[in-house]
């Protein structure tokens, strides 16, 4: 899923109650982290929510991530992240405008400043990875 089909659902979903339960649902379909995933390294600071964000360099050349949260809502955006960044390159993922595909979903003005804080935290650990690898 890409940043316009995003866009498409959002704007078919019409109010925020429906877009907050498609990315409640979006988030309930991650795959589980494993238990050993979940640990002070993986752990993403800046969340009021404790948030878990794994992800490396497959050998194809791109890079796959995977969270977790105990938030659903957060879970959910660290969905929206996964269908923006999976299956790119590192080069890919340091060039993507996520602020501006956060915004293009009116994200920006419709979650509390510290979810919106949480979600830039969890941006900046994956460029940071996916800087990590491009060296």
């Amino acid at each position: 899923m890409d940043i316009d089909e995003l866009a498409e659902t959002f704007e078919l979903l019409g109010d925020w109650e429906e877009r907050y339960s498609y990315l409640i649902d979006l988030g309930r379909k991650l795959p589980a982290l494993a238990e050993a995933e979940r640990n002070e390294e993986t752990k993403v600071r800046g969340c009021m929510s404790q948030v878990w964000l794994v992800g490396g360099l497959e050998s194809d050349g791109r890079m796959r991530f995977n969270g977790d949260s105990d938030s659903s809502l957060v879970k959910g955006l660290i969905a929206l992240l996964m269908a923006l960044v999976n299956g790119k390159t590192p080069g890919e993922i340091l060039a993507l405008d996520i602020a501006g595909s956060f915004q293009r979903l009116g994200l920006e003005s419709n979650i509390t400043v510290n979810r919106r804080n949480g979600f830039y935290s969890m941006v900046e650990r994956i460029r940071a990875l996916a800087a990590a690898v491009r060296r």
